[in-house]
């Protein structure tokens, strides 16, 4: 049985009376009544012994002199040993399991003498010592058996609280790895967007040496600048301010017209459908944000595109967001655009999937649950669904 089972008030109470009334039933019929003066003297041992258990856990060494005590004394009167054993074994046990080991083998070999005398008066030749060795052996057993278990209840508390610190520590590494993760997908976002609007702007002025579209270009370059060091401080301010209220607003689905407006500086016609849905929590339409504004720039950069369109609707609990164009960009191995896309999704307890669309070019489509619903870190990013690939 385990050890808090022998804890607190109420076991005590029941333990105390069962013991005591065992002991005090054991004297009676052992000596066929308390009618003389030595049987009431061990009365007195039974019912001070047995009272002194209900301190045995505050004062384990003392409950057990006193239980040894009345063990001597109960022989010493009775000339015999008896069933007031049993208060000795309670105390000597309490003794081995609260640590007192080298008290609780003094107490035994303590008692093995007091059994031993006390048995003596009416030992014969046939039983010689049996009755002395057989007590001994059950105190070395009791001994034995409680040390066991007491260094096995050590030794799992042990592990449960090496356990416990491995599981601190692999929580602080999961969430210090989810946090440089976080990070460097805003940035990627921030600053790999803007930069990419950038480089096709200087790109298309260097190798089109006109006046009027270089002016334009640079005005374009201007402006996508000022906006990457706006977006860049925002960021910065949200990082710096762990757990405090951001400078800025972060952005959402309300600012997808900028989006679309410094695409369209490339020369890409894009195409904006959009379906009410409710309110999206903050998460949400930073994510969403975030998965068109890095599959923009990916269009920019890599389609080949002349044409996008963007699709935002709901379905049930979740809302879509597509962002599809008619480039001729071949599929490759993800890179760190789309596993971060991915790894947004999948934060909210979503899905993306990114492939070549069903009327060709390319298409990127994220399903973003309105309830966010966080899934274990290591779970898969990116998935198929039926029709995304040609």
């Amino acid at each position: 049985m385990s050890r808090w089972r022998w804890q607190g008030r109420p076991a005590n109470i029941a333990l105390v009376l069962v013991v005591g009334l065992v002991a005090l039933v054991g004297l009676v019929v052992q000596s066929r009544g308390v009618d003389t003066a030595a049987e009431r003297a061990a009365l007195l041992a039974v019912l001070a012994s047995s009272g002194a258990l209900y301190v045995r856990r505050r004062h384990p060494v003392a409950v057990g002199v006193v239980a040894l005590a009345a063990v001597g004394a109960y022989g010493a009167l009775l000339h015999r040993p008896g069933p007031i054993m049993l208060v000795f074994v309670v105390a000597l046990y309490t003794v081995v399991d609260e640590g007192h080991l080298a008290v609780a083998i003094g107490l035994g070999l303590a008692s093995v003498v007091a059994f031993a005398v006390a048995d003596s008066y009416n030992r014969t030749a046939n039983s010689a010592n049996g009755a002395t060795l057989l007590h001994a052996g059950w105190l070395i057993a009791v001994i034995v058996g409680v040390t066991r278990n007491r260094r096995a209840y050590l030794a799992e508390g042990q592990a449960r609280a090496l356990a416990a610190e491995q599981r601190t520590e692999e929580e602080a590494r999961r969430r210090a790895t989810e946090e440089r993760l976080r990070i460097a997908r805003e940035l990627h976002d921030v600053l790999g967007h803007h930069l990419s609007l950038i480089n096709v702007q200087a790109s298309a002025a260097l190798h089109r040496p006109d006046p009027t579209r270089s002016a334009q270009a640079l005005t374009a370059i201007k402006q996508t600048s000022k906006e990457t060091l706006r977006e860049l401080r925002t960021t910065l301010g949200i990082l710096r301010q762990e757990g405090a209220a951001p400078a800025a607003p972060a952005p959402g689905l309300n600012r997808l017209y900028e989006l679309v407006t410094a695409a369209g500086r490339s020369g890409l016609e894009i195409r904006t459908e959009l379906t009410e849905t409710r309110p999206l929590p903050p998460e949400v339409d930073l994510a969403a944000y975030r998965i068109v504004q890095e599959a923009l720039t990916n269009v920019t950069r890599h389609a080949g595109a002349a044409a996008a369109v963007i699709r935002v609707r709901p379905d049930r609990d979740d809302v879509l967001v597509e962002v599809e164009d008619d480039g001729t960009g071949a599929p490759g191995p993800p890179g760190n655009g789309i596993l971060g896309m991915g790894e947004r999704a999948q934060t909210l307890g979503g899905s993306l999937s990114a492939g070549p669309g069903p009327d060709g070019g390319f298409r990127v489509r994220a399903r973003l649950p309105l309830r966010p619903d966080p899934v274990p870190s290591g779970a898969p990013a990116l998935r198929s669904e039926p029709g995304d690939a040609a």
